[in-house]
């Protein structure tokens, strides 16, 4: 579609679904914990094309009011480049924990509506939670940033780990 007939016609609300990948090994229910969870993203202006280098995060604790009355949505920006307005919302009932069953395959964890935005990289960081697969035992502080935790599991005297994380997008 042409840009002028994009701007013209304004950016529908589009679904995308952020899909987390990984090897588990002795642990299931893998997830983020808590609204003021914080999902990094790199998002592109669709209107001009823009990705700005910085990492930026969106939370469920977050509300911003989008012009016109339509609502809120976890994050409202103007585009640097283009100084459009676009806005991106966290669907919260979406958000799904990544189990054993899972392990090795794209699962869809969360998914975003978006106007004028598209996701284009996630970076995983701290703030995720799991438990062990056969004791239950809680792991409630896990950080993803390198792609890799691992930890033991004192109860089940046995080795733990979420590895090879890794990530797509898939627009609904």
């Amino acid at each position: 579609m042409h840009i002028r007939t994009l701007l013209k016609e304004g950016f529908k609300m589009v679904k995308f679904g952020l899909q987390f990948k990984a090897t588990l090994e002795n642990v299931t229910n893998v997830r983020p914990v808590g609204e003021d969870f914080r999902w990094f993203l790199k998002l592109k202006c669709v209107s001009c094309g823009e990705i700005p280098d910085k990492w930026q995060y969106i939370s469920l604790m977050e509300s911003t009011p989008l012009k016109g009355g339509r609502g809120s949505a976890s994050m409202v920006q103007k585009c640097k480049l283009c100084s459009r307005e676009n806005s991106i919302d966290i669907l919260g009932d979406t958000i799904t924990p990544y189990n054993m069953e899972d392990s090795e395959t794209f699962k869809t964890m969360v998914q975003f509506e978006c106007r004028g935005l598209e996701p284009v990289d996630f970076q995983p960081q701290a703030g995720f939670a799991a438990e062990g697969a056969e004791s239950g035992t809680k792991f409630p502080e896990i950080n993803l940033q390198e792609k890799d935790w691992t930890d033991y599991d004192e109860e089940a005297a046995e080795s733990v780990g979420v590895y090879e994380v890794t990530h797509q997008f898939t627009k609904r």
